[in-house]
């Protein structure tokens, strides 16, 4: 997977590209999904929820540039495999998902894989979580139409946001880098990806006349 999808979509972080060869995508998965753990797609592992394709959640993480001391942020953590995959490079993370089964998945599966680092959190993903940010370093799980302004007032001053963010009228998406500087938010496209939409971040229904 890592040499097929990962290393020859333009991921050369060393630290990424460990933690990615290092962790078993399948401990995250149902039985009846294991044998989907390594192909080049997302895996739906539950209504509204994936397990993100590798070669997006590499770029992703590569362009957060999360360093060992950052606090990070998991936005619809599924079953844990995001979140374990941060925990590998950041200080701590906490992994936020408002289905109490998925919660208790995702519990189940960072304690087998020993990421004793990540906090599982169940609360509404827009609300994020104030509680334990502000937060160096932000994933959204999943595409977003519109980005909650909650996320970015949990943004610490130096921090990075990482999402996919919709386009439906031209059929995919961008992937985006959130800094925050001097306490200026700017947004930059850094590539072109295409990954199923996060119900909660629907962007609101427009009507035309």
């Amino acid at each position: 997977m890592v040499e097929g999808q990962v290393r020859t979509n333009r991921v050369t972080d060393r630290c990424v590209i460990n933690a990615m060869e290092d962790l078993p995508r399948e401990a995250f998965l149902d039985d009846a999904l294991t044998v989907r753990a390594y192909l080049d797609e997302d895996i739906t592992v539950a209504p509204g929820r994936i397990m993100m394709e590798p070669m997006v959640l590499g770029r992703l993480l590569q362009a957060a540039r999360i360093e060992n001391n950052d606090l990070s942020l998991v936005v619809a953590a599924a079953t844990g495999y995001e979140a374990a995959v941060m925990a590998r490079l950041a200080s701590a993370v906490v992994a936020l998902e408002s289905s109490a089964e998925l919660v208790a998945a995702a519990k189940d599966h960072l304690g087998a894989q020993g990421a004793d680092t990540v906090s599982v959190l169940q609360g509404g993903l827009d609300k994020g979580h104030p509680g334990q940010g502000p937060y160096d370093v932000i994933l959204i799980n999943g595409a977003v139409g519109e980005l909650p302004s909650a996320l970015l007032d949990q943004l610490a001053e130096g921090g990075r946001l990482v999402y996919v963010k919709t386009e439906p009228t031209v059929g995919g998406g961008k992937a985006v880098l959130v800094s925050k500087e001097n306490g200026v938010v700017s947004e930059m496209e850094i590539f072109e990806a295409n990954i199923p939409s996060l119900p909660e971040f629907a962007a609101p229904a427009t009507f035309t006349f």
